[in-house]
């Protein structure tokens, strides 16, 4: 499989989420993180490319990210469980970043990945922001998704 491919894609979000999971425990600098993770194998088979420009862009405009989300919570963004700060932060991105996506793959993927690494409950409450999300975000494509016939 490519690295372009859409598993490259998977499996360079699932990096990214360990990648920025690191990033808000300890502050380290994007690059240094990415060297990390190049190092390992978490990029095996993974679009780098794809992880690189979305570790620098979330680390560099995190609180634009921050503020698009903030909204739509329940409560305090900083009270967030981290996972779901990387991850609802890695949706976001992807909504107003990589319109390429369809909104449906980026919450699908998203959903996934809280099933993975999240508490036991959390894919539904990324579910459900991510879908709140993409309603302002990506208003015309999900409008268009909506509609009847």
């Amino acid at each position: 499989m490519g690295k372009n491919s859409v598993w490259g894609r998977r499996r360079a979000r699932r990096a990214l989420v360990q990648a920025l999971y690191k990033w808000q425990m300890t502050g380290a600098a994007s690059v240094t993180i990415q060297e990390e993770f190049e190092d390992g194998e978490a990029l095996k088979e993974a679009d780098s490319r794809f992880f690189a420009e979305t570790l620098h862009r979330i680390i560099t405009t995190h609180d634009v990210l921050d503020r698009e989300v903030s909204p739509l919570l329940d409560r305090a963004f900083k009270d967030l469980d981290p996972i779901e700060m990387a991850i609802l932060r890695l949706g976001a991105d992807e909504f107003m970043h990589r319109p390429e996506v369809p909104y449906r793959v980026v919450i699908d993927e998203y959903v996934e990945l809280a099933k993975t690494f999240g508490a036991e409950e959390s894919h539904k409450y990324v579910n459900g922001v991510l879908d709140k999300l993409a309603r302002s975000a990506r208003s015309v494509e999900v409008g268009a998704h909506r509609r009847p016939g």
